[in-house]
C-alpha cells in the first residue's frame, strides 16, 4: 500500500500558557497542505523499514513510523512489514512532516490489515507519538487547543487561494523554540480572529514563536516581507519555523530571491 503524508500549516498560533507537565497550551488552526512525502507499507517476511530522499537524522529504529507500527503491533497479532518512506517534506521545518509520517502509518495498518480502529482510537494512538500527530489523522482543517492534539470544529476554507512555502534550509527544533516562546492570554482568541476576512488576518493572526525567532533568524522576516511584496494576501512562519509561507488570490511567479531555498507551491 503506497500513501502520500502531507504537511500543514498553521494559521496563527497563540501560546497561552506552561502546563505542569513541561508541555503548552496553545490555540491553532492546522490546514492541511498538499506537500508530502511518499509512504510504501507492504507484508513481509520480517520487519524492516527503509528511506530514500532527504536524510533521517537519528537511528531509523526510533523514527516516529517504526514507532506507530511497534504501537500497533502491542495491541494486534501484526504480520512483519517492510516499510519504506521517500522524505520529501523538510525537516525541522514546522509542517509536521514526521507526524505525518507517523499518522498515515497507523491509517495504512488499520487499512491494509482490517484492524476495524476507529477515527477516535486512530487518534488516541497518534497522542502518543507526538502533540500534533492526532491532526493528520482526519486531515482536515480543525481548530487546535491544549497541546494541539484537542480539536474542534473551525470554518476556515481556502479552497481557491494559493500558497507558496518558503523553506530557508534553516533547521529549528522544537525544543529551541519553545525554550525561547513567552507564553501570554490574547485579548481575542484566534478563533474568533479566522472569523474574519482574510486582509484583515495580516494585523491580527499571529504566530507567537516569531517573537522570539525572527530577531534570532533575520532570515524568516525577510522572507515574510518578501512575500507581502509579491502580493501575499497572508503571511506567516509555520509552526515553530523555519518554513514562511504566503496566501495568493492567484499563482504567482515565485520570486528569484528564493532560488536557493526550497520551495513548494500549489492550489490549496
Amino acid at each position: 500500500m503506497i500513501t502520500f503524508p502531507s504537511c500543514k500549516i498553521n494559521l496563527g498560533l497563540r501560546i497561552t500558557e506552561k502546563r505542569p507537565d513541561g508541555f503548552h497550551n496553545l490555540q491553532s488552526c492546522f490546514y492541511p497542505v498538499g506537500w508530502g512525502d511518499i509512504l510504501e507499507i507492504i507484508p513481509a517476511n520480517e520487519f524492516s523499514f527503509g528511506s530514500s530522499g532527504l536524510v533521517i537524522p537519528g537511528d531509523s529504529q526510533h523514527n516516529l513510523c517504526v514507532k506507530a507500527y511497534n504501537l500497533v503491533k502491542a495491541d494486534f497479532d501484526l504480520p512483519p512489514v517492510q516499510m519504506h518512506l521517500h522524505k520529501v517534506v523538510p525537516i525541522g521545518a514546522g509542517l509536521g512532516g514526521g507526524s505525518a509520517d507517523a499518522a498515515f502509518v497507523l491509517k495504512s495498518l488499520n487499512g491494509q490489515f482490517e484492524l476495524g480502529l476507529s477515527v477516535s482510537q486512530l487518534e488516541d494512538y497518534a497522542r502518543m507519538l507526538g502533540s500534533d500527530c492526532a491532526f493528520f489523522i482526519q486531515n482536515r482543517p480543525l481548530y487546535c487547543l491544549e497541546k494541539g492534539d484537542v480539536f474542534s470544529e473551525i470554518s476556515v476554507d481556502l479552497k481557491g487561494y494559493y500558497i507558496v512555502l518558503i523553506y530557508p534550509n534553516l533547521v529549528i527544533s522544537t525544543a529551541e523554540a519553545y525554550a525561547r516562546v513567552r507564553p501570554c492570554q490574547p485579548e481575542t482568541t484566534l478563533f474568533e480572529q479566522l472569523q474574519r476576512p482574510m486582509d484583515t488576518w495580516r494585523d491580527t493572526v499571529h504566530n507567537d514563536f516569531e517573537d522570539s525567532l525572527f530577531p534570532k533568524y533575520p532570515v524568516l522576516p525577510h522572507i515574510k516581507q518578501q512575500l507581502y511584496d509579491a502580493g501575499a494576501v497572508y503571511a506567516s512562519m509555520s509552526g515553530s519555523g523555519s518554513t514562511v509561507y504566503g496566501i495568493f488570490n492567484a499563482p504567482i511567479v515565485v520570486p528569484n530571491q528564493f532560488s536557493t531555498y526550497r520551495v513548494w507551491e500549489g492550489e490549496l
